[in-house]
């Protein structure tokens, strides 16, 4: 009978294994921290004071004492505590009291995900339930059956939602939710972190719209914000709610001790500095914790990648019947399937659970021991988030984060400082991008006609409501702006794009039962859905049969191939504005408005594991234009360098200073693209080109024109340190090894480390 380790004597264990320690980087403890209490305010309703104790509270935490304190004083505010320190009751007790002293009062919650609202769902009715009280809440989402929605409409005290549903289920149909907006005190937003970029700029709309409609109604609601840790919660709060936010910011929950592991697979490939794969890695220590009956969650980047551990894991478990003890967790379960996984957690029935970042936010999974990171989850927020999923409340935790091969994978394994001291990124969103205020200009006029001295928000709007007059979409009386046409615009609003026409994607595997599977922007389209791609979703392989870019559909059919695609894409950039521009000693760094065209030129076909290029095929596709923001960074060439050397190394920098900047700004890598011209059309210059991969940017671009001077040296920093000798994923990207690229780039990476003019 195996004898099981605890977390400590584990730690111990591999310290004495010579293959282990080798691949430990860094062991980072954090001490044992204690909670900050403050009684219960005098004004708490007696019945939520019983609700409370009956869940073993008998006083708050001082983060849950301010927030109530916060809400009562009319105050609106945002809480920001980490993962498993009680943010709900940060809303729940001021919405709830509100009430308890007024039967009345209504309040919205907003969720970024389904699940999310059902987990929040069954905490409020479990406080609702001790309290005795007659208090109505219920979810609204496309799942609601049509039989109850008119009795939520009527009498949900608390609506539970999300963005989408507001968008094109509620806000259009506000005639029939009078009791709601009349009534509405309190909107409640959780997990603001999460909206970012196109999304957070739709959403910050979407906020905008609710408001005008309850101030139509008469209702002046407060905004009770909740945040994972971010730089700039506050901000980010007030420009999506346009409301001035108090910050909460002391956390009064307790912590037990945490280990940090970082973890570098060992190199297999000398030459090339390649490392054994981190899903093989996390394999074996998964597999070690699960037989110590450590529980466990492990973090994997992509569907297909959960899908791949589940099954190496199971492994350990094959022989016996029914075991449910080592499950996988994504996006396409069902519901049902979900819930079951989420109880399964909490009550330990299941030692180890494989998930994408859908459990990065705050379902409630019980207190796990241990957390294994697939690689950097893309930013310091949602690696703090997926760490404080193990040690919940006061246990001791096993967080090991086990590096890819990637440049920003081995910056950060090789710089745990970064991860552990770095503040966390901050959050943009753009609402004043002129495609989406346009967008839901559209539906606010829709849901209530504009007067000629109405503003929307804080956007002076007279002049676009006078062109969609000329679009023939309003209609223009004696005082007012009227919807005309006969077309619901929220139907044709996605939330999660910032291009009005997206590629829908039609499964027709069963030619009796075709069915929409998702829809993607235009711009990936072009790469991911052209004629023959493979195309991904939800751990399934589908093959892109026809694409009709006229209407904008694709139609795939599912097969089973040992292979994926990848395109090639040819780019032309021309600049249409300078709106800002600095000098520098070796170059001039600009911002400004550019026109990308884009073409797909020709695809590959990649076989899994040993990434071997089996085949290609030509894209017939035509080019399409993307109006965004960039910043650009030219500088006059150095003599000693040929056309051909000096774009060798302009493209190897490019990589690196492509995988650096999440970063710098909370963004996914495929937000922004780095282009390097030798010779740049408008500057006649070697030119780096920063652009923003959404129509009319979101702001990305922008940040990097004030951040280039820390980009540079950290990218230079990279590269110099890696291990490698002639460039290699970890830096500059594969290379040939004849050509010796690597002090190439290097030579190009110290030109280009700006130092401003102080004349």
């Amino acid at each position: 009978m195996h004898k099981r380790k605890n977390i400590q004597q584990l730690l111990d264990e591999w310290k004495l294994d010579g293959n282990r320690n080798s691949r430990i980087v860094h062991v980072h403890t954090t001490a044992e921290k204690q909670a900050k209490y403050a009684p219960f305010p005098d004004q708490m309703h007696p019945s939520l004071q019983k609700a409370l104790v009956s869940r073993g509270v008998d006083q708050l935490y001082i983060h849950q004492r301010q927030a109530f304190d916060a809400a009562t004083s009319g105050k609106s505010y945002t809480t920001i505590t980490p993962t498993a320190s009680g943010k709900s009751l940060c809303y729940h007790l001021p919405v709830l009291q509100s009430i308890l002293d007024d039967p009345t009062s209504r309040a919205i919650y907003l969720f970024p995900t389904k699940a999310l609202a059902q987990d929040q769902k069954s905490d409020l009715n479990a406080l609702i339930q001790a309290s005795e009280e007659e208090i109505l809440s219920y979810t609204y989402d496309g799942d609601t059956e049509p039989g109850i929605r008119q009795k939520i409409r009527k009498s949900g005290h608390i609506v539970l939602t999300n963005p989408d549903m507001l968008h094109s289920g509620i806000l259009p149909h506000h005639t029939k939710w009078v009791s709601l907006f009349e009534n509405l005190k309190y909107i409640v937003i959780d997990e603001i972190h999460t909206y970012k970029g196109v999304f957070g700029s739709h959403v910050a709309h979407v906020i905008r719209r609710l408001k005008r409609i309850c101030e139509f109604y008469g209702s002046q609601p407060q905004f009770i914000c909740t945040s994972a840790t971010i730089k700039n919660p506050k901000e980010l709060a007030e420009s999506l709610t346009n409301t001035s936010h108090t910050l909460i910011d002391e956390n009064g929950a307790p912590a037990g001790k945490k280990h940090f592991v970082f973890y570098n697979p060992p190199i297999i490939h000398p030459v090339f500095n390649v490392r054994r794969s981190a899903i093989l890695e996390v394999r074996d220590l998964a597999q070690e914790l699960y037989v110590n009956g450590i529980q466990t969650i492990v973090f994997a980047k992509s569907r297909v990648r959960v899908e791949m551990l589940v099954t190496y894991l199971q492994g350990l478990v094959s022989k016996k019947i029914n075991d449910q003890s080592i499950r996988g967790y994504r996006g396409g379960y069902l519901p049902s399937e979900r819930r079951t996984i989420e109880k399964g957690l909490r009550d330990g029935i299941i030692r180890t659970v494989v998930s994408t970042n859908a459990l990065e936010l705050g379902v409630d999974i019980g207190q796990l021991q241990a957390c294994i990171m697939t690689g950097y989850p893309g930013n310091i927020a949602s690696a703090w988030q997926q760490a404080g999923r193990a040690g919940r409340r006061q246990d001791e935790a096993l967080i090991i984060y086990v590096a890819q091969s990637t440049a920003l994978d081995q910056y950060v394994v090789n710089h745990p400082s970064y991860f552990l001291g770095q503040s966390p990124e901050e959050v943009r969103i753009h609402p004043d991008n002129m495609i989406i205020l346009m967008d839901h200009l559209k539906c606010a006029a829709f849901e209530l006609p504009f007067s000629s001295m109405d503003l929307y928000g804080e956007f002076s709007i007279q002049e676009l409501l006078e062109f969609l007059e000329e679009e023939g979409v309003l209609l223009k009386t004696a005082e007012k702006w009227h919807w005309m046409s006969e077309s619901f615009p929220a139907s044709n609003v996605s939330l999660r794009s910032a291009s009005q026409e997206n590629v829908i994607i039609i499964d027709q595997s069963i030619p009796t039962k075709t069915r929409v599977i998702g829809e993607m922007d235009q711009y990936s389209a072009m790469t991911l859905l052209h004629e023959e791609a493979i195309y991904l979703h939800q751990g399934t392989q589908f093959q892109v049969e026809k694409l009709d870019w006229e209407e904008k559909k694709a139609f795939v059919r599912e097969v089973d191939v040992d292979y994926f695609t990848d395109a090639n894409i040819a780019i032309e950039l021309k600049v249409l504005s300078e709106d800002k521009d600095k000098e520098a000693n070796v170059g001039t760094l600009q911002f400004g408005d550019i026109i990308v065209l884009a073409q797909p030129t020709i695809f590959k076909k990649i076989k899994f594991d040993t990434h071997d290029n089996i085949g290609s095929g030509k894209i017939h596709l035509p080019p399409i234009e993307l109006h965004t923001s960039s910043t650009w960074f030219s500088f006059e060439k150095p003599d000693d360098w040929t056309d051909a050397l000096l774009s060798d190394a302009m493209t190897g920098a490019a990589y690196a200073l492509h995988a650096f900047i999440p970063l710098f700004i909370h963004c996914d890598s495929k937000d922004i693209h780095v282009v390097p011209q030798v010779k740049s059309t408008n500057m006649e210059k070697p030119t780096f080109y920063i652009y923003d991969s959404y129509p009319g940017g979101i702001g990305l671009s922008e940040r990097m024109f004030d951040l280039w001077n820390e980009l540079v040296p950290k990218v230079t920093e990279q590269v110099a340190n890696c291990s490698c000798n002639n460039g290699c994923p970890a830096c500059i990207g594969a290379q040939d090894a004849e050509l010796n690229l690597k002090k190439e780039v290097l030579k190009l990476l110290y030109f280009l480390q700006v130092k401003e003019n102080v004349l």
